[in-house]
């Protein structure tokens, strides 16, 4: 990567096109917000300034902040050759050392925050030596466990943004902001959990591909704050674009965000527990070593390694994307060490001997698995293991495909299908009792549910958490109330 593409990556450098601004800064006429006071805190070459001091006759200071001098010189030729400009101010500074509150203390009336914060994680960051960063802290709250497993990467604009929250506290005004969809909704979360003064809220959807030649989902997002209101909407409305008229209401119930809260509170009465624990699939970290393809001169595994292995501890596996595109078996095997976590290995030796070998002859590899939760347990561990995962019938998912689609899996070759860990499962010791939780699962109202809790634009749309908070048991309840009436 050279010097330029660097710092246009630390920076998440994608300037905004001028018409994109326009179009944002005409939504929020149309809304309703009219600022005494504009702050562009990362302005860039300044889209959104000009189309601030186009768009809103009611401002009377706009202040424009960027820590690159040649964008800064790039805006003031800009703004000499645009009338109407007296009131703009362009100040050189780091949104992370810079003292807001004290230029926020001189600023009076309405204020609107505009932008387009950088759209780059801190291990991007981390990935070419960049510096663009808040100093470090665990303002998300996550445990020791998620810090280890990747949850403590975050977005550097949803530091940025829950900083501007704070700039609202005790004044009146309105955030407008293009962002990832996910931070938004993360924002939009955390404003709830805090109890912020959102008076309302707003996602239009944006075609960042086109904007930013960026494969990412994106919006506009639009919050309105007023501390002397009685009462705080967390209630949001998301809408297909900046054209849209008719939106679908988004919120929060019972600790969760819901997608659809018109579907959500229809089916309401199917929340609470699933009659069984989804659970995700065997995580191994060694896919390499671990898992194989039948072929016709015997198992190969992913080093192209012809291997001799006993089938005592071989079961067929499927990955996710299997179950997520509806492929059936492709003769793949994945090598699975214990029957539960933390059960000792040492047995191997002794049921199969040229398994042994084989873990033993890989063993460095093994060894060097990066997480440290493989060092605190035995040699050769997994994790993804229990009496569930050993029952013949079983109901999968994948987590990363964008669709509700449930799999009935029944024994391959008389053994239990494995999954990798981007599927989750429900299993059974009947084809029949399987079947039944297949219907219920399938039915208008468990999936109308489920679908409103489920944000197809994350990385991992369907989730544990979701799945788990669904009895899918009580379809059948409710239709034998029903025929009772």
């Amino acid at each position: 990567m050279n010097e330029e593409s660097k710092r246009r990556a630390e920076f998440g450098d994608w300037q905004t096109p001028l018409e994109l601004a326009q179009a944002s800064c005409a939504k929020l006429v149309e809304l309703g917000i009219e600022p005494a006071v504009v702050v562009e805190p990362t302005c860039g070459v300044g889209a959104f300034v000009l189309a601030a001091n186009e768009a809103f006759p009611s401002v009377k200071e706009i202040h424009a902040y960027e820590i690159n001098s040649e964008y800064l010189t790039n805006l003031r030729d800009r703004l000499a050759h645009s009338a109407g400009n007296e009131h703009v101010q362009v100040h050189k500074a780091d949104f992370f050392a810079h003292d807001w509150n004290a230029s926020l203390a001189q600023v009076e009336g309405v204020l609107l925050v505009l932008g387009n914060f950088p759209w780059v994680t801190s291990s991007q960051q981390g990935s070419i030596g960049g510096t663009n960063l808040p100093m470090k802290s665990n303002f998300q709250g996550h445990s020791g466990f998620d810090a280890l497993t990747g949850k403590a990467n975050f977005d550097i604009s949803e530091w940025m943004l829950l900083k501007v929250l704070t700039w609202f506290q005790r004044r009146s005004g309105a955030i407008g902001m293009l962002v990832k969809t996910a931070v938004a909704r993360k924002i939009l979360s955390q404003a709830h959990q805090q109890g912020a003064s959102v008076v309302d809220a707003f996602m239009f959807k944006i075609d960042s591909k086109k904007s930013f030649n960026a494969a990412v989902d994106a919006c506009l997002l639009v919050m309105r704050f007023d501390p002397a209101a009685s009462n705080s909407s967390h209630e949001y409305t998301v809408f297909d674009d900046l054209n849209a008229t008719h939106g679908t209401r988004v919120g929060h119930r019972d600790g969760k965000t819901i997608g659809d809260l018109d579907a959500f509170d229809a089916t309401i009465h199917l929340l609470g527990k699933s009659p069984q624990k989804w659970r995700s699939g065997v995580k191994h970290d060694a896919a390499a070593v671990m898992e194989f393809t039948r072929a016709p001169a015997g198992l190969i595994n992913g080093k192209g390694e012809l291997v001799t292995l006993e089938d005592t501890y071989l079961f067929p596996l499927l990955k996710g994307s299997d179950i997520g595109s509806n492929k059936q078996w492709r003769e793949k095997f994945v090598l699975v060490t214990q029957r539960f976590v933390g059960e000792g290995t040492d047995l191997i030796k002794t049921n199969a001997p040229a398994t042994w070998e084989y873990l033993l002859g890989h063993g460095p590899q093994l060894d060097a698995r990066g997480s440290s939760i493989y060092a605190k347990n035995p040699r050769f561990s997994i994790f993804g293991v229990g009496d569930y995962a050993f029952k013949l019938w079983k109901i999968a998912i994948c987590a990363l495909y964008k669709k509700l689609e449930f799999r009935l899996i029944g024994p391959i070759e008389g053994k239990p299908v494995m999954f990798d860990d981007t599927v989750y499962f429900i299993s059974f010791d009947t084809k029949e009792e399987a079947e039944i939780a297949l219907t219920q699962l399938n039915s208008a109202e468990v999936r109308r549910l489920l679908s409103s809790m489920i944000f197809w634009d994350e990385k991992r749309p369907i989730k544990t958490a979701i799945l788990n908070a669904v009895d899918f048991e009580k379809v059948n309840g409710v239709a034998r109330q029903a025929s009772l009436i």
